[in-house]
Order: C-alpha cells, then sequence, then structure tokens
C-alpha cells in the first residue's frame, strides 16, 4: 500500500472538514437517495402517505400536482444554486485580493457555505429523484408525502439563504477572518500538544541524533510541502528494519524531489520495499495545511497585519487586530509542551528523530515581520510590546521571557531609528514593564 491507511483516513478527515466537495457531496447524495427511497416506499406501502393532509393534497391521486411541485421546486433551486455560487466566489475574490491568497483554505471549511450548498444541491437531487415515481401510467401514482418532504427542505433553504447571505456579510469581516483562523490553529496546538508546559524539560532533553558515517539519504520522490507525518508508522519501521531515522525537514517544509527526506543509520539494511514504506509515512502536497503545521495557521494572520500596515492600504486596526490574535496563539503555544524530538520504542532505545518548531521560532514567524514593517507605527509598535507583555505574563519559563525581552529590545530599537522621543516614552515604558518579568523569573 502507497500510503500507511492512518495517512488515508487522516487526508480523508481532513477533506471532509475542509472544501467545498466532500462534505456538500455527501450531504446532496444522501438527500438524493432519501427521495428516491421515500417515493418507492410510499409506492409499496401506501399507507404511508394516509398521514398528509388533503388540505395540501386534495386528490392523493393526481400525479399531475405531485409533477408540478416537484419539477418547479429542481428548476427555482438551481436558479438559487447558481446565485451562492456567485456569491461565495465573489467572497473568495475579494478575500484573496484585500487580504490574502493563503486564507482561502480557512474559507473553504467554513461548515455553514459547506451545508448551504450540500443542502441546496440535496434538496435538487431529491426532487429529480422523486419524480420519475409520479406517473400516469399505468396506473395513476402521486408520492404525496415525499411530495410533502421537497416542499419542507424548499421552506429551509429559502431560510438558509437568508442565513447563508448574513454569514456572508459577516465572513468577510476581517476580525471574523483572523478569529476563525485563531481559533482552528488553537485547535490544532491542542490536538498535538496535549501536555502541559514543564519548566524542567529542556534540562532533561536527550542529545539530538548526530550523522554518522553508517547513514544512508532516502531522497523525496515528489516536490511538495510536508503537510503531516505518520510518527507511529515511522517509529513501527525503524524498530522492524533495526535502523534509526534522522528526518531532516520537518513538517510546513517544502522538500523538492531527488532532495535528502531523512537519513537513516545503517540504511544497507532496509530492502528497496523498505525505503518505499517509510515515504509513504510522509504526506506531501502543493499547499501547506493545518493538520501538523502551527506556523501555517501563523502565517495566515501575519499575512493580513502585513497587508494592512503596507503604505497602499494603511490600515493600523487591522494589524493591531491581528497582533492580539496572534498573541493568542503564542500564549496557547507556551503554555503547552512541544512534540519530543526523539521518538524512542521500547523507552531508552530512539527510533527517529523529528523536529518540530519551537517557541523561538514560533514568535519570530509571528510578530518580526510586523516589527520591522511598523517601525513608523507608534500604535502597532504598542501594541506590539502589550503583547508580549501579555505573553511572558503567562508562562513562568525563564527562557521563553528572556526571548521575549529580546524580542521586546529590538522592537523598540528599530522604532528609535524613526520616532522622536516624545514618541518613544511609551515605548520604552513597556519595554521596561517587560523586562521586569524577567526579573521576576531570576528571582
Amino acid at each position: 500500500m502507497r500510503k500507511s491507511l492512518t495517512l488515508m483516513l487522516r487526508h480523508a478527515m481532513y477533506n471532509l472538514r475542509g472544501g467545498f466537495l466532500i462534505r456538500p457531496l455527501t450531504i446532496a447524495l444522501t438527500l438524493g437517495c432519501a427521495g428516491a427511497f421515500l417515493s418507492w416506499l410510499e409506492e409499496e406501502f401506501p399507507a404511508t402517505s394516509a398521514w398528509v393532509p388533503t388540505v395540501l393534497f386534495p386528490s392523493h391521486a393526481d400525479p399531475q400536482v405531485a409533477q408540478v411541485i416537484l419539477a418547479g421546486i429542481a428548476a427555482s433551486i438551481m436558479t438559487v444554486v447558481s446565485i451562492v455560487f456567485a456569491i461565495l466566489l465573489m467572497t473568495l475574490t475579494l478575500a484573496s485580493m484585500q487580504f490574502s491568497p493563503r486564507i482561502i483554505v480557512s474559507f473553504s471549511r467554513d461548515r455553514v457555505t459547506q451545508w448551504t450548498l450540500g443542502i441546496f444541491l440535496g434538496t435538487f437531487l431529491y426532487c429529480m429523484a422523486a419524480l420519475p415515481a409520479a406517473r400516469a401510467l399505468p396506473h395513476p401514482f402521486a408520492p404525496v408525502a415525499t411530495v410533502l418532504g421537497a416542499m419542507v427542505l424548499a421552506l429551509i433553504c429559502v431560510g438558509l439563504l437568508l442565513f447563508f447571505i448574513h454569514h456572508i456579510s459577516q465572513a468577510i469581516s476581517v476580525n471574523h477572518i483572523v478569529d476563525r483562523i485563531a481559533e482552528e490553529t488553537e485547535a490544532m496546538i491542542d490536538e498535538i500538544m496535549p501536555w502541559p508546559h514543564r519548566l524542567d524539560h529542556h534540562v532533561k532533553d536527550a542529545e539530538p541524533l548526530r550523522p554518522n558515517p553508517s547513514e544512508v539519504a532516502i531522497l523525496s520522490d515528489a516536490s511538495g510541502y510536508i503537510r503531516f507525518v505518520d510518527t507511529r508508522r515511522l517509529v513501527g519501521l525503524a524498530k522492524y528494519y533495526h535502523v534509526t531515522i534522522r528526518v531532516l525537514r520537518r513538517v510546513g517544509h517544502f522538500v523538492p524531489e531527488g532532495i535528502p527526506l531523512m537519513m537513516v543509520s545503517k540504511g544497507n539494511r532496509l530492502p528497496p520495499e523498505g525505503t518505499a514504506e517509510l515515504l509513504a509515512a510522509f504526506d506531501l502536497g502543493p499547499t501547506r495545511t493545518l493538520q501538523q503545521d502551527v506556523e501555517f495557521g501563523v502565517l495566515q494572520i501575519v499575512d493580513v497585519a502585513l497587508k494592512a500596515i503596507s503604505p497602499a492600504v494603511n490600515d493600523p486596526t487591522t494589524a493591531i487586530n491581528c497582533i492580539d490574535q496572534l498573541s493568542r496563539i503564542l500564549i496557547r503555544f507556551a503554555s503547552r509542551e512541544p512534540p519530543e524530538d526523539l521518538l524512542y520504542d521500547p523507552p531508552g532505545i530512539v527510533r527517529a528523530s523529528i523536529g518540530s518548531i519551537h517557541f523561538g521560532r514560533l514568535l519570530e514567524a509571528a510578530l518580526e515581520q510586523i516589527r520591522m514593517y511598523s517601525k513608523t507605527d507608534v500604535a502597532v509598535s504598542l501594541r506590539l510590546l502589550r503583547a508580549l507583555g501579555d505573553i511572558a505574563a503567562s508562562t513562568s519559563d525563564p527562557e521563553f521571557r528572556r526571548i521575549l525581552v529580546e524580542q521586546g529590545m529590538r522592537t523598540v530599537a528599530g522604532c528609535a531609528e524613526r520616532l522622536g522621543g516624545e514618541e518613544l516614552r511609551e515605548l520604552r515604558a513597556r519595554q521596561a514593564a517587560l523586562e521586569s518579568f524577567t526579573a521576576i523569573a531570576q528571582a
């Protein structure tokens, strides 16, 4: 099997949550099958339609009424679907141009949009599947209960259309966009980093794997970003073949085809099928995803902030909102224990070494570019220092606080090159408050 079962299941679940294909298609096919099944059930058991009020269908034996209702609902629903797709494509275009192309991933994971498309298409399939059952020959038959179901679905579609328009008007708000990205990133942090941060962790860390002469390079067989690594499969294969694996690229990195992806000690023990099995533990694709990539969620918000503080846009309020959401992510990340770089099986026997992003690198990815582009913006720089102070207040790790203080010093030093003494007074006050956390940690 080219890809491991875990990898394929996770990829399928990720596609189910994100994109306009899997979930809408599943909903549409389910409703279509429901229409066919209900019409068949009515024909086989006529008593099932006896409870339908005669006010709605005075003559339960007139198939023409059923045909008109089903055909009318199907035709109007397809018109509404065209409107929904037009609104959706316009929203994606505006969001991509105004904020960042990367946030399209977040829009495609929006459940309201997925359910709206699925129910609209499902209502159309429901009517089309039930329409052949309404016939005059060889004997008149009208699936009135199925038609009643189509009418209920049509009313649901009307309400859903109003709610969808309301939802889209909120979804294109930058506050809503960055809040949704931050929420998804926090959920992913909780998934891959379930344990609280330990202050003594960096003291107990084992030495990383070092290069050795017996290592053999395993070249990537495809180009793409590393989106997910099946660590259990990797460790299991290393144990089975009695080798040690040193992965050279972490999740989120791009790997060109033919470039070493990992080094395997005593690699001469690996048969050709073993090499293929190791490569199958990696999911590579043309775009980064939020399956294991914390940095990708951060970079989406940073893109929005950088475009907001660019001279062409000049929207510091949006940049400030992005900084608030980035601080929320960093606080959650700092409170959790990062994934282990060394994987053991059994305990004490190192099987694999996989790098992961750590706090200092994530802080740099989140705030460094914003700091460089906001040297002349006092409001944005002040909010950067406040965010650093909030993160320092939320963690008691002295190493994290030292990194935060250094970031604050660079922020003030950069502003000092462009701003006068009056503007720097409040910046230096916030820098002093930030440095006090380091003094408390050292006391």
